[in-house]
């Protein structure tokens, strides 16, 4: 009774709505750094650092209960864990090929395409349209100029975040704190520290590298993560994906204060075109589940 209560004043929302936007901009500014420590360590052992840092952090906080899972925690969990590998690896491998503003506005599609499919409503594919005009405003001098191999990392970056977005859903509905997160993110670390560890050489253990990684991890996994987690549990999936639209612009922000990365004036319309676009689907997705409760309501 409370949670209903407290959702219709509105400010657990607000509080909640505040997690996602402080997890985003921690995101973006950890994402920046991360860029710098790809020479020494490349793309794979950066990944390596944070998700193995992250997932330290967590064990040794929470030290989440293993015993007394049920078969569907432990695949709900599991499932969890691999988005979460597979989607920063492919980020990070994007990340390396394209400026971070770019990356994060391509990635960003992934949760709009959900939204528009949800949404079942014609109204919503013109916000697709909007969102590939967007992407062709990007690519408008071909996205060769981009280097499409990035290109590809950043949109299957994009299709785990769906599944990231579903699975940390689940994870947080079945296990208390952020256990599920914690050993999501173990599971992480076990699947890609051991190609990091081939692909950075004995580089990855220098101490400056280690310092560094964990400043990463913190800023872009374990904090990000643990706010989202946290905000799941009080907003619902369609005002949480209005907040990640905001992504790209973020990321605009920190790629040019961090990183020097510059964008013209096209770039940041694409960007607003993909952000807005995102937005208007993810509202047309909430109105038609708000319209289908409706409807078989007695």
């Amino acid at each position: 009774m409370s949670t209903v209560s407290s959702t219709r004043t509105g400010a657990p929302a607000l509080g909640a709505s505040g997690l996602v936007v402080a997890g985003l901009i921690c995101q973006e500014v950890g994402a920046a750094f991360a860029v710098t420590l790809f020479p020494s360590v490349g793309a794979v052992g950066m990944v390596s650092l944070r998700l193995a840092f992250s997932a330290a952090i967590l064990m040794l906080v929470f030290r989440p209960r293993l015993r007394g899972r049920s078969r569907a925690d432990w695949m709900t969990v599991l499932a969890f864990g691999l988005s979460l590998a597979g989607m920063n690896v492919l980020f990070y491998e994007a990340l390396a090929r394209l400026p971070l503003g770019v990356t994060v506005t391509i990635e960003v599609l992934g949760p709009l395409i959900l939204s528009v499919v949800v949404s079942r409503r014609a109204s919503s594919w013109l916000w697709a349209v909007l969102a590939f005009a967007g992407v062709a405003i990007l690519g408008r001098g071909g996205f060769d100029s981009l280097d499409p191999i990035g290109v590809l990392f950043a949109a299957g970056a994009g299709a785990l975040w769906v599944a990231y977005i579903l699975m940390s859903a689940r994870t947080g509905q079945r296990f208390e704190r952020l256990d599920g997160l914690a050993i999501a993110m173990t599971m992480a670390a076990l699947v890609v520290v051991p190609f990091g560890t081939v692909t950075a050489g004995a580089t990855i253990i220098h101490p400056q590298i280690l310092l560094l990684g964990l400043a990463v991890a913190v800023l872009s996994s374990t904090i990000p993560y643990g706010l989202e987690l946290l905000a799941l549990r009080r907003l619902p999936a369609a005002t949480f994906s209005i907040l990640l639209s905001l992504a790209p612009v973020l990321a605009a922000l920190a790629g040019l204060l961090i990183l020097g990365q510059q964008l013209t004036v096209l770039d940041l319309l694409a960007m607003v075109l993909v952000v807005v676009a995102s937005m208007g689907a993810v509202r047309a997705a909430s109105r038609r589940s708000r319209t289908l409760i409706t409807e078989v309501t007695p």
